[in-house]
């Protein structure tokens, strides 16, 4: 697509803030004006169209997309977007383990303290196997899971709707949602298995992209979580935060 606008600024109407491209203002897919009860999300907004190039995709624009996607999917569909991210923690990523011991034992140093940081931060116990035969899980940890998630509101829900499956792990989620673990370093721990194959068969150039595209995404859904909180109008991503491993 083409860029038509000059400049984008952030225009308040009540209790809300919407964007407008030389006066007009940014509309969602459904054509509603876009509006949102975050100062430093419009303002982040603003920025990513003041700064889209000549030519430019969909997803040169991160914010907006993540911002429609919360009011037009998220807010009419709560209770299955929830259900959705509940059966993510309780097919978690890290309760499933290689069969090569060497492997497992990396998998275990590197995820262990994640599995214990949802057992003491959210309540959820999960149980781990070796392979990828399904696993059952307490029922008790899908209901911490599912009180944890329900309490975040539409915006949250839609970043952490492309952090999870992008890690492929809710407990990953929560804790860079938390800003208990950085984004990058999620993506380390989530891609555990491809890289320490790659360092003894190779690089896959192919593999690496995906990594770096989702690596990518996850960034800026961190990015649209911590906007849309209470820290957001201080909030400086890209780069801020925590980059900590648990032990």
């Amino acid at each position: 697509m083409r860029r038509f606008w000059s400049g984008a600024t952030v225009v308040q109407t009540g209790a809300k803030y919407g964007v407008a491209l030389d006066g007009k203002p940014v509309r969602l897919p459904n054509g509603s004006a876009l509006a949102v009860r975050f100062a430093a999300l419009a303002n982040g907004i603003a920025m990513e169209w003041n700064v889209a190039k000549e030519d430019f995709a969909p997803a040169d624009l991160p914010l907006t997309q993540l911002a429609g996607t919360a009011i037009e999917r998220i807010a009419p569909q709560r209770a299955g977007i929830v259900e959705a991210l509940i059966r993510y923690g309780v097919n978690d990523l890290l309760c499933y383990r290689a069969e090569d011991p060497e492997l497992a034992a990396a998998e275990g140093r590197a995820w262990d303290p994640w599995l214990r940081w949802a057992q003491s931060r959210l309540g959820a116990a999960l149980r781990f196997t070796h392979g990828v035969l399904p696993i059952g899980q307490p029922t008790e940890a899908a209901a911490c899971f599912g009180a944890h998630i329900a309490s975040m509101d539409e915006f949250q829900l839609a970043g952490l709707g492309v952090i999870v499956p992008g890690l492929g792990s809710l407990v990953l989620g929560l804790a860079v949602a938390a800003r208990e673990l950085s984004p990058d370093v999620a993506c380390e721990v989530a891609a555990l298995d491809e890289t320490w194959q790659e360092a003894r068969w190779g690089a896959d150039q192919a593999a690496i992209a995906r990594r770096h595209a989702i690596a990518k995404e996850v960034a800026d859904a961190y990015h649209f979580m911590m906007l849309c909180s209470h820290e957001g109008d201080s909030f400086d991503y890209y780069g801020t935060g925590p980059g900590r491993r648990v032990s």
